[in-house]
């Protein structure tokens, strides 16, 4: 036997700010167009993707750890505001539902 069970496996990432391990569907997946970090929730853009949980407190620790150029390879400093403004407005938006 190979190890492997009858259910399907859930595909797992490490988010780059706080380096824990959580399933795909629960992380953001972030890409890098030109010089800035840009939210990419369907998956779908080109591109080498890093993912970080869509917290506030992840991505501080992630732009502080200079991480989003070294996990997307890419020479210098990236601009995270609109990524920034993605997290914000999810939060607010999961707090409303609550």
């Amino acid at each position: 036997m190979s190890g492997r069970t009858c259910a399907r496996a859930c595909p797992e990432r490490t988010c780059v700010g706080c380096r824990e391990r959580a399933a795909k569907a629960e992380l953001l997946r972030i890409v890098a167009i030109k010089d800035a970090c840009v939210p990419d929730p369907r998956g779908t853009l080109p591109g080498r993707g890093a993912y970080v949980h869509p917290a506030p407190v992840c991505l501080d620790q992630a732009v502080r750890r200079r991480a989003f150029p070294r996990a997307l390879r890419v020479p210098g400093p990236l601009d995270t505001k609109a990524l920034r403004r993605y997290v914000e407005q999810t939060t607010v938006a999961e707090q409303a539902t609550r």
